[in-house]
Order: C-alpha cells, then sequence, then structure tokens
C-alpha cells in the first residue's frame, strides 16, 4: 500500500489596494525612511482603507488558491486559518470564511501561533491528509494589523513593521508513486517563557472585572510591543536550529534547496541567518519591503508571488521556515 503525503497543489495571495510609504509614516511619528529601511528593510506596507476586513482578504487569497489548484470550494474537506488579529473575539475568522466560500458543513477553525502560524496549520492540515481522514484542506494565513497599531513616537517600534495581507494554499493528498511531490518534513517549536517579550497584553479575560479599563487604554496596553533586540537574538538563532532539524527530518542537504523562504519579519533577520548558514542571496527571495511583516500570511504571500513568477520548478525544494511571539518557530520542507 503506497503510503500518503501531502502536496500543494495551488497558492494564492491577495494585499490592499492602499500603499502606505514610510515617508507618510514619518509624517505621523518620530521617524523616517531611512531610519526605517536601515533597521528592517521595508520601504512600504499595505493597509485596508476601511472597507475591508479580515475575511475580505483571506477570501480574495483563498479563491486564487483553489483556482490554481483547479479545484471548486466545495471539494475542500476542512479549513484551517491561522492569524493573530481574528474578525471578532469569536467566532474564528475561518467561520465567517467558511460562509463566504460557500463550503459544505466542513470543519473548520482559527489556530494561534503568530508569525509560525502558517506552518503550524499547514502541520495540522498534513496530519489530517496522513491519517486518511481527509483528501484537501484549505490553509490560509490572514492579517490585518493597521487597524490595532499605535500610529505614535510611543508606537513606532512595531507601527513601521506590520501590514495588512493574506496568503493561501490547497494542500491535498498525494498518493502516486510516480509524483515525487509532497511535504517531506516539518518541525515545530514553542518556548512559553518569552511570551511577554512580543505580546499584546489588554483586551483579556485575565483582568477582572473588566477585560479592558480606560487606565489600560491610556497606557496604550491594547496596542502590541516588542522587546526587539531580544526577539532579534532569538530569531537568528532558533531559525538555523529549526532548518538543519527539518532537513535532516527529511534526508535532504542544504544545498539541496532551492529556494529558503523565511518569514518577512525583518530583512535584518533574514539576511543574518542566510548569512550564518552560507546561503546565497539569490536562493532567498524577499517581498518585506513591499509589505512589511504580514505575520501568518507572510510566507504564504511569499511562495504565492515566486509560484506566479514561474521561479519554481517541479521536483525543487523549499525551505519555509518562521519565527515568532511565543516564541514559536518552524520550518516545512517541500518538494514542489
Amino acid at each position: 500500500m503506497t503510503a500518503i503525503r501531502s502536496k500543494i497543489s495551488g497558492t494564492g495571495m491577495y494585499v490592499p489596494g492602499r500603499v502606505v510609504t514610510n515617508d507618510e509614516l514619518a509624517q505621523r511619528m518620530d521617524t523616517s525612511d531611512e531610519w526605517i529601511r536601515q533597521r528592517s528593510g521595508i520601504a512600504e506596507r499595505r493597509h485596508v482603507d476601511g472597507s475591508e476586513t479580515p475575511v475580505d482578504l483571506a477570501e480574495h487569497a483563498s479563491r486564487r488558491a483553489l483556482e490554481a489548484a483547479d479545484v471548486g470550494p466545495d471539494e475542500i474537506d476542512a479549513i484551517v486559518l491561522a492569524t493573530l488579529s481574528p474578525q471578532h473575539e469569536f467566532p474564528g475568522t475561518s467561520f465567517f470564511l467558511h460562509h463566504r466560500l460557500g463550503v459544505p458543513e466542513i470543519p473548520c477553525f482559527d489556530l494561534r501561533a503568530q508569525c509560525s502560524g502558517f506552518l503550524y496549520s499547514l502541520a495540522a492540515a498534513d496530519g489530517f491528509i496522513r491519517s486518511g481522514q481527509m483528501r484537501r484542506v484549505l490553509v490560509v494565513g490572514c492579517e490585518v494589523h493597521s487597524t490595532g497599531l499605535e500610529f505614535t513616537t510611543r508606537g513606532r517600534d512595531t507601527a513601521v513593521l506590520f501590514g495588512d495581507g493574506a496568503g493561501a494554499v490547497v494542500l491535498e493528498a498525494n498518493d502516486d508513486p510516480s509524483d515525487r511531490a509532497g511535504l517531506l518534513a516539518l518541525r515545530m517549536h514553542a518556548q512559553g517563557e518569552h511570551g511577554k517579550r512580543l505580546w499584546l497584553e489588554a483586551p483579556g479575560s485575565s483582568f477582572y472585572p473588566s477585560r479592558i479599563t480606560h487606565e489600560m487604554l491610556d497606557a496604550g496596553l491594547h496596542f502590541p510591543r516588542m522587546e526587539g533586540r531580544f526577539v532579534f537574538k532569538h530569531a537568528v538563532t532558533r531559525m538555523p536550529e529549526v532548518l538543519r532539524e527539518a532537513l535532516d527530518a527529511a534526508g535532504v542537504k542544504q544545498d539541496d534547496v532551492d529556494h529558503f523562504l523565511f518569514h518577512q519579519a525583518n530583512l535584518r533577520i533574514n539576511e543574518f541567518v542566510a548569512h550564518s548558514l552560507g546561503i546565497p542571496p539569490e536562493k532567498c527571495p524577499s517581498n518585506i519591503e513591499r509589505y512589511g511583516n504580514c505575520s501568518a500570511a507572510s510566507i504564504p504571500m511569499l511562495l504565492d508571488e515566486i509560484v506566479r513568477a514561474g521561479r519554481v520548478e517541479r521536483g525543487q525544494l523549499l525551505a519555509l521556515t518562521a519565527f515568532g511571539s511565543g516564541f514559536t518557530w518552524a520550518t516545512a520542507i517541500v518538494r514542489w
């Protein structure tokens, strides 16, 4: 009996039309285009304009992925959606996407692993497929950061980094022994002790008797806060570790990989990681300069861009690596 493995059969992405440049942000806070570029590599990002919501972005990306896979919404068996910026507190954004796509009464759920969320979701979908429970799973990363950032000098360390966008893939069963495509290995880790190094404290059900107060709002606890140097130090350590681990698990060498897709959080992090591993720049595609950090959407957005640009050929190896709040980190090795 041929073992079932999962493969990516379609990709899609979507970003809002509104472009926000560094110069525009410099008019709202004490920063500059040069300051932002030097520290992050970001030149611009996309923000929703008030008429778009997370599910709008997710729907566009999902329909493009379904079209690329040549399957209809009624042919998928589940939806797994990664986000840290949900449409509402509950139910999850996946339920609103479920309704938009008009799918049958299939299961759906949101997964919260922040910037590693897409890879964690890919692992969940892969488990469903390998177990034989499902044949096709829609995996989505979707973020609308712009409505939850503090566009003042106090909040500039995070406000300049994040953008809005969505990316999606169709993961489906592959039991054809002549087809080498598939997810070869996926490794995930977390370190909860650093949860408060990059977090959004309020509102929260841990507060009593109210989840948020005027005092919390005045203190800016409803905006994300980050210990940038600490995050950088751990990212450039953990990403190479998990990449090597996943390569070993897949039984392939680093030199065999054709494209390294690093999470688009900070170009300086990715340059540091690539340099430390001896990976040539031409193997490390990037779009952070145009979109900023789109958290769970970053990797599927980048994947869709290079696929549609014709940069990925059949049989090539891809390594997808992320690091995010939690802390979380993961790598997936994919044969295209």
